[in-house]
């Protein structure tokens, strides 16, 4: 992000700072393989990146409070669920990995979203442009989250 404002969206609208990597120094899987801090967030969590796996690096939360998991396959797809999809709480309020309910979760967390940061939409195509990423419909970033989350393995 050459210009410095996607990082600033990126750590301010969207809680992925990149300057933050100290959170959750020292963390690894259960399976014992160790973790790469990329980024932390406003509450304390961390974004990790897990060991190279079918070419691909797949990407781990972990919240200060200790509970994490796989959020996706790899960085650009971890980024496009941070910009696009208020994914937290959709794992919150997801009937226990129910995707049906998720979706509908979804849907009522985008429109809060809109509602309490009307340029959220703006920011989060900035950002894509600036990582060159392409911004993905909600519903579908609830799939992938469902299958991330739904795969989520010592490894």
């Amino acid at each position: 992000m050459r210009d410095g404002r996607g990082d600033l969206l990126l750590r301010s609208s969207f809680g992925f700072d990149i300057h933050r990597k100290h959170n959750g120094e020292g963390l690894r899987l259960a399976s014992g393989a160790p973790l790469e801090t990329i980024a932390g967030e406003f509450a304390g969590g961390a974004y990790f990146l897990c060991a190279e796996r079918n070419g691909r690096r797949p990407v781990v939360f972990a919240s200060s409070e200790g509970e994490g998991g796989l959020l996706a396959d790899d960085l650009a797809e971890a980024l496009q669920i941070v910009i696009g999809l208020e994914w937290r709480d959709c794992l919150t309020f997801s009937g226990g990995g129910d995707v049906e309910v998720m979706q509908v979760s979804a849907r009522h967390l985008q429109r809060s979203r809109e509602k309490n940061n009307p340029g959220i939409d703006d920011e989060a195509d900035q950002v894509a442009a600036a990582l060159s990423l392409s911004v993905v419909p909600v519903a579908d970033l609830v799939v992938r989250l469902h299958a991330a989350a739904s795969k989520t393995d010592p490894d």
